[in-house]
């Protein structure tokens, strides 16, 4: 092969990586855009009260579904493995056995309401009126758990074929509704608080049956070939999920740790953090876009038995996700304070932010190696790695360095965050170093 054809082979598969990464950084884009007109159009209305009880409603559904999201990960990983297997009727079982998981999560979800709304009042305290109309807000939007769940699925069934353009479609297509939604109900209607609820309700129910058709014809499934689910496929899928969902628990439990115990600091500090934590969603839109290019690229391989291209993809990935973290640090050192004052322009809250920013500054350097191989460890399906070192992360990392630098303040806090995700990123190589004769035919070192 000459050099030339060696160049457009490998050329060929930074482009394979970015035609996964590319339209869902768009994704990740697209959805808060639109959230914001979202936010804009209930936020005009005459009263904050609505504004108010949107917010905290929409809070505390969005948090229960974030803690399902292991049924995008986990479909993501076997439909990838069936797809580089060229296995088609297996693809089809495992999109059965997401939607029998997302249509039972999602009835559990709908009977514990009355919980999800206990939970809630137990940590957040509101005026009684706000109080009613967050309540009116969640008890229509729970009727949307299976949909959500279901687009979950859909999305994980996509990226395992690696149709990174319809995935960012219907991401693009659920917000359009809800927007169009908010200004037919809202607007037109003047149905306020109820009518946002309503708008994501009807967005969530139209992407799932949009979602539903377009998978069952990448799939060549109709209702009448409809596949049977294997009970021992359906425990393995079982057992990935709950790996996954422990896994979740404990990121999210860190990560609100940020706010939560940043209010023995001040309102100022409370508010600050708040400020760099949406440092982290931009972080997670580039990294989140390589992950997800990890988890098809090496789980089609995994499906095709191909370690050496297992190997490939490890490095090719891990090249471009070491990229986007330098320049995310670049970024924050030259515009990090300007950043903060577009966010905010409390003269207070920018201060303090200032003084915490050298945080976010090498975050992304550290952080880029746990988004990296959690995009590995699902690629791979293995979830109780995952596990395993998330645990070992939260519980022998976070938590000891939160306690041992309370002396710090607010400033131990982001060192147990930083020292979190290195920990991560350090637990999860020194687990595949352990375990990659069984995942990469490599010799234990």
């Amino acid at each position: 092969m000459t050099l030339s054809a060696w160049q457009r082979f490998f050329m060929a598969d930074h482009r394979r990586v970015f035609a996964i990464a590319l339209p869902m950084m768009i994704s990740n884009i697209a959805a808060p855009m639109l959230g914001l007109i979202d936010t804009a159009i209930i936020g005009h209305l005459p009263e904050a009260i609505y504004l108010s009880a949107v917010a905290v409603g929409a809070m505390a559904i969005n948090f229960v579904y974030l803690l399902a999201i292991f049924l995008r990960m986990s479909t993501t990983g076997v439909v990838a493995h069936a797809y580089g297997a060229k296995d088609l009727s297996q693809q089809q079982r495992h999109w059965n056995h997401g939607l029998l998981f997302a249509l039972i999560l999602g009835v559990i979800i709908i009977v514990a309401a009355p919980l999800v709304l206990f939970v809630l009042w137990s940590l957040v305290d509101l005026e009684a009126p706000v109080k009613s109309l967050t309540t009116q807000y969640i008890d229509i939007r729970i009727w949307g758990a299976p949909a959500a769940l279901i687009n979950l699925v859909v999305l994980g069934v996509l990226l395992g074929r690696q149709q990174a353009k319809t995935a960012m479609f219907l991401v693009i297509f659920i917000n359009l509704v809800n927007v169009v939604g908010d200004v037919i109900l809202i607007i037109g209607l003047n149905l306020h608080v109820v009518g946002a609820a309503y708008a994501s309700l009807i967005a969530e129910w139209s992407t799932a049956m949009l979602g539903f058709f377009l998978v069952n014809r990448s799939l060549c499934l109709t209702l009448a070939r409809w596949p049977r689910a294997l009970w021992s496929e359906t425990l393995a899928l079982a057992g990935m999920n709950s790996d996954i969902f422990i896994r979740s628990v404990c990121l999210q439990l860190c990560i609100a740790m940020m706010t939560g115990y940043a209010t023995y600091y001040g309102a100022i500090t409370v508010a600050a953090n708040a400020v760099l934590m949406q440092f982290l969603v931009l972080i997670a839109l580039g990294l989140d876009g390589i992950a997800y290019a990890v988890e098809a690229l090496i789980g089609q391989a995994k499906g095709q038995k191909n370690q050496q291209r297992i190997q490939h993809w490890f490095r090719l990935s891990l090249f471009w996700s070491f990229m986007f973290a330098l320049v995310y640090s670049l970024i924050f050192f030259v515009f990090g304070s300007g950043i903060i004052r577009l966010i905010t322009n409390i003269p207070e809250v920018i201060n303090t932010a200032e003084i915490y920013l050298p945080w976010l500054i090498i975050l992304p350097l550290v952080a880029h190696w746990s988004y990296f191989y959690d995009g590995v460890f699902i690629g791979l399906s293995a979830s109780k790695g995952m596990r395993n070192t998330m645990l070992f992360s939260t519980l022998c990392v976070f938590f000891p360095v939160w306690w041992l630098s309370t002396s710090l303040e607010n400033h131990g806090l982001w060192l147990a965050l930083v020292c979190f995700m290195a920990g991560r990123g350090l637990s999860q190589f020194f687990w595949l170093q352990r375990h990659q004769e069984k995942l990469f035919g490599l010799p234990s070192k």
